[in-house]
């Protein structure tokens, strides 16, 4: 019969932290781990992708291709992929299949702003789904069967301005003077 006074982690379970520069003994004593001196030695070191002087290599090599922080990302799925989900009944016919119902059966990831639907692959369901995108193969597909598509209304974008910004430093004073 096992006693509390007998209880103990198991061996190996506790480890005590190194202690650095406290000694020789340590075993990292003197420098630390820090090897000799200079710059590196110390603290608050800032010298990643410095070559000596060189021109670094990430400032060496051209610039290539931009992504946008704006542009709207949505989650993909195939009507392949839905039909095999509705054929291993873990997303009911009856029921309107949306971005959430699709994330929580695990064919869609989350984080993106809706759903867009592909015509890829063999489909042979009336289904009624809800999307924010779709091709248009895929929505003849989907009511060729006698199902539904419904597009969901984004938010409308901000009015932007009709005039365009002149391009030349008098053509301020130009548009003024056509108007007049």
């Amino acid at each position: 019969m096992m006693q509390l006074n007998q209880i103990r982690d198991n061996k190996g379970a506790r480890k005590r932290r190194v202690r650095r520069g406290r000694g020789i003994g340590s075993g990292l004593g003197k420098t630390a781990g820090h090897g000799q001196k200079g710059q590196k030695a110390r603290s608050g070191v800032s010298i990643n992708g410095f070559e000596g002087g060189q021109m670094p290599l990430h400032r060496r090599l051209p610039k290539r291709g931009f992504k946008s922080h704006f542009k709207t990302e949505y989650g993909i799925v195939n009507l392949c992929r839905i039909q095999r989900a509705l054929d291993d009944k873990t997303i009911s016919i009856k029921d309107k299949i949306t971005y959430d119902v699709l994330v929580s059966v695990g064919l869609v990831r989350e984080g993106y702003k809706g759903l867009r639907l592909l015509a890829s692959g063999d489909f042979s369901s009336k289904i009624e789904i809800e999307v924010a995108s779709y091709s248009l193969k895929a929505k003849e597909r989907v009511e060729a069967l006698g199902g539904s598509v419904h597009l969901l209304v984004s938010a409308p974008l901000p009015e932007t301005k009709t005039e365009a910004k002149p391009k030349r430093k008098n053509a301020k004073k130009e548009l003024e003077e056509k108007s007049e």
